[in-house]
This record gives C-alpha cells, sequence and structure tokens, in this order.
C-alpha cells in the first residue's frame, strides 16, 4: 500500500478518535514496546509519517470546512453546521464548536486535535532513526516533512488562538507539572519559531515532489510559500502592532502578548520570503491556468468568445486535478463517493433525474459576494460610472451580446450582466447559465420554477444564488460516485501573486512590480490591468486609485476576495486585517426566493443572522476543560 492510501485509511479509521480528544499534554511513552515496532521497518513507520499529514484541515468536507467559517455563504437553518454557528456567535467557552485547539467532530471526518499533531509529528522526529531499512536521506527528509508540518500545525493555531505554547519536543514521562503545564508565548516568538522550524526542514526536503504516489507531501515549493504565508500574517494589522485589540492582553509578568508598536521591517521579510517562494514555484514548473483541454466542450460553438474561455479558465483552476498551478493539494481529494463532501450541498439538481441523492443544493453564496466581483471593465461596481450600482437590484432584459453566460431576452437583475468572467465561473443564478453535469443548463430559479425552490423542500439555494466554483463541471449528482474528484486547493500559485503584492505595497507602496503581480491574476480573469482600469475616464469613479498605497491596499484586498473566494480564506483575511467589524456584523442578503413573479422574486432579503463581537471574536476561545487542566493558560480576551 503506497504512503497516499495508507494516509487516507488511517484518516478512516481516525475519524472516532476525533471526537474524544486527549488534552494536547499527555505525554507520549516513549522507549515503550509500541514505538519499538512502529519505527522497526519502514513498511510500518509509513503510518507515523501517515498519520502526522493526517491532521491537515479537511476543507472539502462540508460539515468541517472553514469555508463556511465567513459571510460568503449562507445554508437553510435545520441545514447549519457548526462553522455557521460560530459565525452567528453560537459558540462559548464551555462548548467552542469548531477549533484546532481541541478537535471537533463533524458529520463524515472531523478535526483532530493539532497539538495531537504536533505530538505525533515530535514522535517521528524522535523515533525514525530506529528504522533500519531507511537510508539516512530518507530519515532526514521524513523528519523534514514532520517538523514542517510541526510548523505549519503550530501556524494554524496562531491564525485562531493568536499565543500559543510552543511544543518542539515530547515531553518524558518522569517530567515535573512545572515542565508539563506550558505558558503561551507572545506571538512574535510564536512566528519566529515557525519560520525558523520551516527553514531547518527546507534543506533537506525534495525540490518537487513529482512521483504519483506521493503527491501532496511536502516539498520545498510548499514550504517556502507557506513560510511565506506565516510571514504575511505576523506583518497584518491583527499581529503586527495591535495596541487598539490587545493593549491588555498581557502574561503573568505583564508582557504583551501582541507587540504593540507596527513593525513595517516585517513586511520587508514577506516580500523576501514572498519573492522567493514565487521564484521556487516557478522554477519548478509552476504557471496560471489556462484551459487547454482538447475534450469536447459543453458549449463548442461558443468557445472562441473570450468570456467563454476566461470562465474556463477561472473555474478549471480549480477543479483540473493537479494543473500547473496548485502548488499545494491535499492528496485526500474532493472525494468519490462520500455523501458529505463540499461537492454535494453546492452541486446543483437535475429535475429530470431519477435520482438526486447526491445534489443538495443548499450551499448558497451570499449577495455580498455576487456584489464583490468586478464588472467586466475590472473595476469595483460602485466605482464603475458604465455600471447601474443605485439600480442594481432592478430586472432588466438579457442582450444578445450578453447570451454567453445569460439567457438572451429573459430578464435577470442588473446586478447579474455586464460582470467579470469570474462571477459567471462561480455563480450560478436565476436566467444565469451553468456548465455542470456535462451538459448546458439554462437556469430558471424562483420557486416552482426547475431550478428553483420546490414547495417547501429544505434543499435549496437560500440567496438565490448557486456556488458553481467548487463543483466540477462534468460531476453528476444522481450518485455520489459520479463526481469527478480534485484535490482541495491549500496553496495556489495565484495565492502568491497576491501575498507578494500586499507585502509589496505594504513595504514600500505602488510599484510596477505590485501591478505586476497583480496582473497575473487579472489577465487569467480576462480583465484590464490595474493601471488600465483605474487611469480610464469614463469608467473609473476614483481616478488613479492604484497610486496611492491606501487605494491599492483596498484594490488588492477586494482582488484576493475574488480571486481565492470559498477556498478557505475569507475569515483569516477579514480578521488579519481587523475588518471584521465591517464584514462579519451585518446580515446575509439574497433574493426572495420563495417568490414565483419576477417583480417578487427581485427583492433583496435578510436570510441568515451573524454575528461579531469585538475584540473577543478576533479570536477563538480556549476551552474550560483546557483551562483547568493547565492553569498556566490565559484565556482570550472576551471570553
Amino acid at each position: 500500500m503506497n504512503l497516499r492510501n495508507k494516509y487516507l485509511a488511517i484518516i478512516l479509521c481516525s475519524v472516532s478518535l476525533f471526537t474524544s480528544c486527549e488534552d494536547y499534554l499527555d505525554i507520549v511513552p516513549d522507549g515503550t514496546q509500541e514505538l519499538g515496532l512502529l519505527f522497526n521497518r519502514k513498511e510500518t513507520a509509513y503510518n507515523a509519517l501517515a498519520n502526522c499529514y493526517s491532521y491537515l484541515p479537511q476543507n472539502d468536507g462540508t460539515y468541517a470546512s472553514y469555508v463556511l467559517l465567513s459571510d460568503a455563504v449562507a445554508v437553510p437553518v435545520p441545514k447549519e453546521p457548526n462553522s455557521i454557528k460560530v459565525m452567528k456567535g453560537q459558540q462559548s467557552v464551555s462548548s467552542p464548536l469548531m477549533g484546532y485547539w481541541s478537535g471537533f467532530s463533524a458529520v463524515g471526518r472531523g478535526q483532530g486535535s493539532l497539538w495531537e499533531g504536533i505530538r505525533s509529528c515530535n514522535t517521528l522526529v524522535e523515533n525514525i532513526d530506529l528504522v533500519v531499512d531507511m537510508t539516512q536521506e530518507e530519515k532526514n527528509q521524513w523528519k523534514s516533512e514532520a517538523n514542517f508540518l510541526k510548523a505549519y500545525f503550530h501556524f494554524l493555531l496562531v491564525s485562531n488562538y493568536g499565543p500559543i505554547p510552543i511544543v518542539d519536543i515530547n515531553l518524558p514521562i518522569s517530567a515535573p507539572d512545572t515542565e508539563v503545564r506550558l505558558d503561551r508565548k507572545t506571538v512574535d516568538e510564536c512566528f519566529s519559531y515557525i519560520v525558523e522550524t520551516i527553514d531547518a526542514a527546507i534543506a533537506n526536503l525534495p525540490e518537487k515532489v513529482l512521483g504519483n504516489n506521493d503527491i501532496g507531501r511536502i516539498d520545498k515549493v510548499i514550504a517556502k510559500a507557506i513560510k511565506a504565508k506565516a510571514l504575511l500574517y505576523s506583518a497584518s494589522p491583527l499581529f503586527n502592532g495591535n495596541s487598539s485589540l490587545y493593549g491588555n492582553f498581557v502574561n503573568a509578568d505583564g508582557i504583551h502578548f501582541f507587540n504593540q508598536n507596527v513593525d513595517n521591517s516585517k513586511w520587508e521579510q514577506t516580500v523576501a520570503a514572498t519573492k522567493e517562494a514565487l521564484d521556487a514555484a516557478i522554477a519548478q514548473g509552476a504557471g496560471m491556468y489556462y484551459y487547454t483541454d482538447t475534450a469536447p466542450l459543453f458549449d463548442a460553438n461558443n468557445f472562441q468568445f473570450k468570456m467563454v474561455r476566461d470562465q474556463y479558465n477561472s473555474r478549471f483552476a480549480i477543479t483540473d486535478p493537479w494543473n500547473s498551478e496548485l502548488l499545494w493539494g491535499n492528496s485526500s481529494p474532493v472525494t468519490n463517493g462520500q455523501y458529505w463532501q463540499i461537492q454535494s450541498p453546492a452541486m446543483m439538481k437535475d429535475p429530470t433525474s431519477s435520482s438526486v441523492e447526491a445534489s443538495w443544493q443548499w450551499l448558497a453564496p451570499s449577495l455580498r459576494m455576487a456584489e464583490t466581483y468586478y464588472t467586466k471593465n475590472g473595476l469595483p461596481i460602485d466605482e464603475d460610472l458604465s455600471f447601474e450600482y443605485a439600480d442594481r437590484y432592478s430586472a432588466t432584459t438579457i442582450a444578445f451580446n450578453q447570451r454567453f453566460y445569460a439567457q438572451f431576452a429573459n430578464k435577470t437583475a442588473k446586478l447579474n450582466l455586464n460582470r467579470e468572467a469570474r462571477f459567471y465561473a462561480a455563480l450560478g443564478f436565476d436566467r444565469g447559465i451553468n456548465r455542470t453535469w456535462g451538459s448546458l443548463w439554462k437556469l430558471k430559479m424562483r420557486k416552482g420554477e426547475k431550478h428553483g425552490r420546490v414547495a417547501n423542500t429544505g434543499d435549496y439555494l437560500v440567496t438565490g444564488y448557486a456556488l458553481k466554483k467548487l463543483v466540477h463541471q462534468d460531476s453528476e449528482g444522481d450518485t455520489y460516485n459520479k463526481a469527478i474528484t480534485y484535490p482541495w486547493p491549500m496553496v495556489r500559485l495565484s495565492e502568491l501573486y497576491l501575498n507578494y503584492a500586499e507585502a509589496l505595497n505594504e513595504f514600500s507602496g505602488p510599484s510596477v512590480e505590485v501591478y505586476a503581480a497583480l496582473n497575473e491574476i487579472r489577465e487569467r480573469a480576462g480583465i484590464p490591468d490595474v493601471e488600465e482600469a483605474w487611469s480610464n475616464a469614463t469608467y473609473a469613479a476614483t481616478l488613479n486609485k492604484h497610486t496611492t498605497q491606501e487605494g491599492l491596499r483596498e484594490i488588492i484586498q477586494q482582488e484576493r476576495m475574488i480571486e481565492l473566494a470559498f477556498e478557505g480564506h475569507r475569515y483569516y483575511d477579514i480578521r488579519r486585517w481587523k475588518l471584521a467589524e465591517k464584514y462579519f456584523t451585518t446580515p446575509i442578503q439574497g433574493w426572495s426566493v420563495d417568490e414565483d413573479s419576477e417583480a417578487n422574486y427581485y427583492q433583496v432579503m435578510d436570510v441568515s443572522q451573524r454575528s461579531f463581537n469585538s475584540p473577543r471574536d478576533y479570536l477563538q476561545p480556549i476551552s474550560f476543560t483546557e483551562l483547568s487542566t493547565n492553569p498556566n493558560l490565559i484565556q482570550n480576551p472576551g471570553w
């Protein structure tokens, strides 16, 4: 059995353990007969390495996914997973709903405590040299993989909890309580440890993993990309000079957990690390994805038109497995044959199918996300002088030249027309077009229509928008095993370009180099370059917005929200930018999907509440159980 298959098998075997994760300070009994057997031979030691990988987050699982932990999507109330409940303010210190600290159970597949994952990594590092049938080079590589994963798990914990203990070794069973009860370190100490550990791991990692059996394992490209991401977070407002939220958050010695003064050199470090990661990725053959498949297209007669090609470029960048843009994909894919996979609630039902067991049709993008995408001119809808922003919710007749993304001579909201290709690649809407089930659908989504809510069924799109981006266009939802699988995108090249643009602008302001990084994204999206879009007096309401650091910051943030939408970044980005009060405090809105007439359907309504208590909700709570076990831990502010 190869590592990939072992990894999947261990995940399945471990799901039941996720509901009863032991405390992260439990000590590994080193020197036991069990460890000796595990690290006796390479074949059995695979289990230890695979177990380290099994703690990676599983965003392809609907009920454990951080994709839903934001204001980007809404679901019917009876379907709400814990991630939605977190966003509605329904968790407490006695019952954290989603957390990496203790882990959590979930339908289908849960999340193990990352402290247990760290302990597993330490166990491998400390014992792999016992294996008799491995070369030292192999042992060094496995150690480096485990050390990288250990650093990555620390990074995920810091991203959610802020200051955390650092667990670099497993303590012996004889360790006194004073050693076991670790203190939380400052965020600067945590990020320094993460970066230093990744740097040490890079030396013995392969340049690029190429073998099919090893796909998804850590290589230099992945490690450098995550190092750059960790530095990006450390330089961001939540973690860098955050006196406004955490001026009184101190340890037992009165030392601030968060540094109180902005350090611009952190952005300089991020620029250098991200440039190194970009260069390494490109040197190993990475490139922005463009659709070149010669297989029959669902609308082959229209593929000659740029708008159709641009939609394919954007949509297949996610669902075309292991493509040139994917730097790190979870080797446990968006799984074939599992009811809890994220494609199931995102995929639309086929009203002509005899069975719709795999298509639930209830994971709906919010109206805010529909409004986030640019116009066809590459500008925000409220900054494009040619877009009827004030009248965007009114219905209008679809013109002939709009037939490549909407149904000619039908009526839809003005909001749905004259938008960029990524809008049409990601979102399905009433009187729009969806390439799905291997064919071309003309969507009719008002109540009682074939793609709308039928009677009072609980499986429906509460906002009136469908999430096309996470569904492979050839997936069919009459049975689970017809869903086309792809690896969940953990790092894409486009993210590195966005990271680089952000860091460079924050460090030194607008420049040709910042524009160039953004334009790599915009060119594939089929929209004008940054300079062209914001210098066009015919369209740009804020002329030359890109020439100021503040204006370019807004442009970069919106570009990121669009390009990485529904991939699990939004919750973390909005928090690290300290913008949660703007985005996470207002209700989720959508169309009036229980109406069957055009006039009534295109009325905006609140469909789901959101709650954000600042500063409390910028960090996740540590449970009472953990605080009781380790009295040295200090709870996050507000909890």
